[in-house]
């Protein structure tokens, strides 16, 4: 029997998942998060550093999306200074950079794409 399927059902933190699959895709999944954590692989950042390089992403959804990675504990918050302007930054914790073979694995993956189908631009 495959490990992910040893039970009928996982149970973790309080939520249930059907397999190890759903819960791993719970924490990463979605449009924003795995590119949240492959800006924060090689060191902390600000907020306003990851505005900028994820340039397409509305404030609001970074914003709730650095805070569920938060809550799940891939990603740990510093805040500098008491009165504004306050300094935040975001760094993958331990558990978080268990997830950069993930990662890495991924943006090799991607690049086989570009390679085969597409290009890299400056500019559009």
């Amino acid at each position: 029997m495959k490990k992910e399927c040893a039970g009928n059902y996982i149970k973790i933190n309080g939520k249930i998942y059907p397999c190890s699959v759903s819960l791993a895709m719970d924490l990463v999944g979605g449009k924003w998060k795995t590119v949240i954590l492959y800006h924060l692989k090689d060191g902390r950042k600000r907020y306003s550093e990851l505005r900028k390089e994820l340039f397409s992403v509305t404030e609001m959804t970074l914003s709730l999306q650095l805070k569920q990675l938060e809550k799940d504990g891939l990603v740990s918050r510093k805040v500098f200074g008491e009165k504004p302007p306050i300094r935040v930054e975001y760094k993958l914790t331990d558990f978080g950079k268990t997830f950069i073979p993930v990662l890495e694995a991924i943006t090799d993956w991607g690049n086989q794409i570009v390679d085969k189908n597409g290009e890299f631009v400056d500019n559009f």
